[in-house]
């Protein structure tokens, strides 16, 4: 298939392979920051295939990982609601809360549906006037624009009995947060391919340039990542920092227009908490002012929802790259995909799922 074949070639992955062994010449650490490049990474063993200079960290790119405790719970109360329809897309089902998740309040008789849009849960919103109904918005800006026009649908069509529980985050802040650590120990970025479609890459410019790291946006599967590592290690010898688009098949430097400018509209930046992480300022969006009534926190009174994470789970600092999920002392043990402590045990694009279903398997590249 055009644009995939090519991209898994088992032949030019092996010459990139060699390339990359041909020039690292001293150690470096380098973070991928998309939970799906963490997967194709593990999945494909190009973590074990790479010269042993060479450390691949995996950064906080897993949006349903990150989404804070706090807006779990919430999303708990308002899918207990009786008159609701809570919709979401599948991996947050799953997701634990201090002690249930929303496929035991669907057993419980919430009404909990499964969405593969926010546009979806819009359509079941017109069809249940009767009812309420909610979409948890989480995601990083590649989920923000779908979001984002439901929210300015339901305005334009007055449909008030639509609303949406809001953890959109950033990535940019959360490197910035990343690199400012005192004990950081990245020296160089893959960038989310599909992210930087969407907004482009001129925001990792400022970061690349302060902190004096190479960024390089690439896509997912095995060539894009060898061919984005070998960038970046060029770079890393030769102390050269900026940003080195190499996902120019889909990434532009300005990004998507159309899909930034309907997230300008609907969304402003706001400080925003991270699971495992912390409070990150200025690193998510939240709804506008004039899209306030669509607000399900405070439609519902939930804002106030607190809650403390597993002292077992160290999901905060496999987000931050300083531990492997291998390294964490309840992995595979008191936390498994059937009964995980965290969220990156259970999400399509968590890190400690990628490491449970394919570490120590080796591509046949």
């Amino acid at each position: 298939m055009k644009y995939i074949d090519e991209y898994r070639d088992p032949k030019l992955a092996r010459q990139l392979l060699q390339e990359i062994s041909r020039k690292t010449t001293r150690r470096w650490t380098i973070m991928e920051i998309c939970g799906g490049q963490t997967h194709s990474i593990l999945r494909n063993g190009i973590d074990q295939l790479l010269p042993e200079r060479i450390e691949l960290v995996h950064g906080p790119g897993c949006p349903v990982c990150v989404t804070p405790l706090e807006s779990i719970e919430r999303a708990l109360a308002i899918a207990s609601e009786k008159e609701v329809i809570f919709t979401s897309f599948g991996d947050m089902l799953r997701v634990p809360g201090s002690s249930r998740d929303l496929f035991m309040v669907r057993s419980e008789g919430g009404d909990v549906r499964i969405v593969f849009s926010p546009l979806d849960a819009l359509q079941i919103a017109r069809a249940n006037p009767s009812r309420e109904v909610v979409f948890f918005a989480v995601g990083f800006e590649t989920t923000a624009p779908a979001n984002a026009m439901a929210v300015y649908q339901a305005a334009r069509e007055g449909i008030g009995n639509f609303s949406v529980l809001v953890s959109q985050v950033l990535v940019p802040p959360a490197m910035r947060a990343i690199l400012s650590s005192p004990d950081n120990r990245v020296q160089g970025f893959l960038a989310a391919g599909h992210v930087c479609a969407v907004m482009g890459y001129s925001e990792y410019e400022p970061i690349a340039h302060e902190f004096c790291v190479p960024v390089v946006p690439t896509g997912f599967e095995p060539v894009d990542l060898l061919d984005g590592i070998l960038k970046t290690v060029e770079m890393l010898e030769e102390g050269k920092s900026g940003v080195v688009n190499r996902y120019t098949r889909v990434v532009q430097k300005e990004g998507n227009p159309v899909a930034r400018e309907v997230i300008g509209k609907v969304f402003e930046v706001v400080d925003r908490q991270w699971r495992g992480i912390g409070m990150i300022p200025g690193s998510g969006l939240g709804l506008r002012a004039e899209f306030e009534r669509f607000n399900a926190e405070k439609k519902f009174g939930v804002a106030h929802i607190v809650a403390s994470e597993s002292p077992l789970c160290m999901s905060g600092s496999v987000l931050q790259g300083k531990m492997k999920p291998d390294d964490c002392p309840a992995f595979g043990k008191e936390c498994t995909p059937l009964h995980p402590l965290g969220a990156t045990m259970v999400s399509s694009e968590g890190a400690c799922a990628a490491y449970y279903n394919y570490h120590g398997n080796l591509s046949p590249l």
